[in-house]
């Protein structure tokens, strides 16, 4: 222990930042989280909070205090098209899973909502309740660089404040220091794909905008005005950060010249354009320009140092799934730096972070980039393309709305030009089922039964081992609900058996003693989980004398489809743990 200054050193305070130093204190970790910036993010950035994410926030214990600050699913409801917001209206998209046909499936695929959480709401809760658990913070700290052997990681930083270096050693490092992340780069994590595509600016601004949008409600108000082309999607974007007075909008330059001087006052005329109303009393807060672009590591660590978040996969905010992944990349690795800190699970665990959230990673580059040229067949259906000014813009509109043949056959294909963008505002499967490979899941030899459904579209719940476990209600101890996820995670491995499945319960306590684990055991059908929906014995794909061994992250990492009598049933327990937790 002395050698060590702590266990975990964590370089940057964003979601994954955060995340990761949140969830090691919750395990007992010693942990420093180090920021060069004072606090925490001073911009919205990152704001829609989708289930999964909500699900990791709930199984760390500050999912009520991500809704008390989150914009709830009611408020977020149509994303619009127009012209401007006091302009013509193309169209909407039911979007987050509110609509209509969408809202019941989503409901009933997890105990949590999506909300719009803003990154100057979010990462206060993360780093503020790390610290409450343990995490030692250290603000206006600039990471160096760092060294490593066999044993340890020391890491040089300079003190902002004091203006002097210093040196921390550690088990391990993790690098979520964002898309110019340094220790991504000392690491050469293999990057792969292709940077600054597109340019981009942020202009946050506080307005009453209310009366545009207040009757329909919505996050994202997408704007086609001349111009739009520049920013490579062809439209605007006016984001709600607060309904209804505070926002952000996003707009293009030239990437290939100069970058722009976005002062005051040509940030208020950008602004007064989009929302189509000269005169609009407009307070602009900050202005920042930023690239697009599609890329990603291939490999997430090197030796004793890992990275997270933006440091290993950068896209476009399309989708909605940058903090989002930037947080399950935490929660999936803070559980196996936790159990090899412990001394439960060998140092080859640690092999399966980058086994398992590299392929999301680039899956989630690709989708984003995907949606947003996705755009492409509505401005086609308008007729519009290129830098068209205002009379082009109103004419393709005209065209499209005129009560002709060709009109008719416009909006028909508006109609699936629009539908198109589901895969961006309604991806759930993109959200929710995200599968790992790794040697931490053990196959059985079964793939998920194909239900003819778009996998990005739809949700697919199942129990085959690299899944998450599925959510369904089950009834506890005093007569309320308790969701499946809230019965395994919390940093335990789980057995999950039936009533019936007594040689599993047997198999569980004689494989924790053995390898010194808290090994958690849930018995569906007995107080406490009892199935009075009859919606796992539906869900679960195992007999009631079957189990299934669920991780830390909620994710399954072996199955036994049917009962296993003693002492084969610890036989087998003991072997997929072993084998799970990198142990001779």
């Amino acid at each position: 222990m002395n050698e060590f200054d702590t266990d975990v050193i964590v370089v940057g305070s964003g979601p994954a930042g955060g995340s990761a130093a949140l969830a090691l204190a919750t395990y007992g970790v010693r942990t420093v989280l180090a920021t060069k910036y004072g606090w925490t993010a001073n911009t919205p950035r990152a704001h829609i909070t989708n289930q999964r994410g909500m699900e990791v926030l709930r199984d760390l214990g500050v999912e009520d205090q991500a809704l008390a600050q989150g914009t709830p699913p009611e408020l977020m409801g149509d994303t619009v098209l127009c012209t401007s917001l006091a302009g013509n209206e193309i169209g909407r998209i039911a979007s987050w899973g509110t609509g209509d046909r969408s809202a019941t499936e989503y409901g009933a695929a997890s105990p949590c909502h999506m909300i719009d959480l803003p990154q100057t709401y979010l990462e206060p809760i993360l780093v503020s309740n790390a610290a409450q658990r343990g995490a030692k913070l250290r603000l206006d700290t600039e990471f160096v660089d760092y060294t490593q052997d066999a044993d340890g990681v020391t890491a040089r930083f300079l003190d902002r404040v004091r203006g002097d270096e210093f040196t921390l050693r550690a088990r391990y490092l993790i690098g979520a220091d964002g898309a110019r992340s340094r220790v991504a780069e000392q690491a050469g994590l293999p990057i792969a794909g292709e940077t600054g595509k597109a340019g981009s600016m942020n202009i946050t601004f506080r307005a009453d905008l209310a009366k545009y949008v207040a009757h329909r409600p919505s996050v994202l108000y997408w704007v086609m005005r001349p111009g739009a082309h520049m920013g490579g999607i062809g439209m605007g974007l006016v984001r709600m950060v607060r309904p209804w007075n505070e926002w952000l909008l996003v707009w293009g330059y030239d990437i290939a010249g100069a970058p722009p001087e976005v002062d005051v006052d040509e940030a208020t005329r950008i602004v007064r354009d989009l929302i189509g109303d000269p005169g609009l009393e407009v307070e602009i807060t900050s202005t920042s320009l930023w690239t697009v672009n599609h890329s990603y590591a291939t490999q997430y660590s090197s030796g004793r140092v890992f990275c997270a978040g933006d440091a290993v996969h950068r896209h476009p905010p399309s989708n909605g799934l940058g903090s989002n992944t930037s947080v399950q990349d935490s929660f999936n690795l803070a559980w196996k730096l936790a159990m090899v800190v412990r001394g439960e699970a060998g140092e080859g665990l640690l092999e399966t972070y980058s086994a398992e959230r590299a392929p999301v990673g680039k899956q989630i580059v690709d989708r984003a980039n995907l949606s947003r040229d996705q755009f492409g067949p509505i401005f086609e259906t308008l007729g519009i393309g290129g830098d068209t000014d205002s009379a082009g813009i109103a004419a393709g509109l005209a065209a499209c709305e005129a009560a002709t043949e060709d009109g008719a056959r416009r909006r028909r294909q508006l109609e699936k030009a629009i539908e198109l963008k589901n895969y961006e505002f309604n991806a759930h499967g993109v959200e929710l089922d995200q599968r790992y490979a790794s040697s931490a899941v053990l196959p059985d030899g079964t793939a998920p039964a194909p239900d003819g459904r778009d996998a990005e579209l739809f949700h697919h719940a199942t129990t085959t081992p690299g899944a998450k476990i599925p959510h369904v209600w089950l009834v506890g101890a005093h007569g309320r609900r308790e969701s499946t996820l809230d019965l395994v995670g919390r940093g335990k491995f789980t057995v999950v058996t039936g009533l019936s499945g007594t040689a599993w319960r047997v198999a569980a306590e004689k494989a924790a003693a053995e390898l010194g684990l808290d090994l958690r055991v849930v018995t569906v059908g007995a107080d406490g989980a009892r199935d009075s929906y009859g919606d796992w014995t539906r869900t679960s794909e195992i007999d009631e004398a079957g189990a299934l061994l669920v991780r830390p992250d909620g994710y399954i990492a072996w199955r036994h489809v049917t009962a296993a009598p003693e002492p084969d049933a610890t036989a087998k327990l003991l072997a997929a743990l072993k084998s799970v937790l990198s142990r001779a």
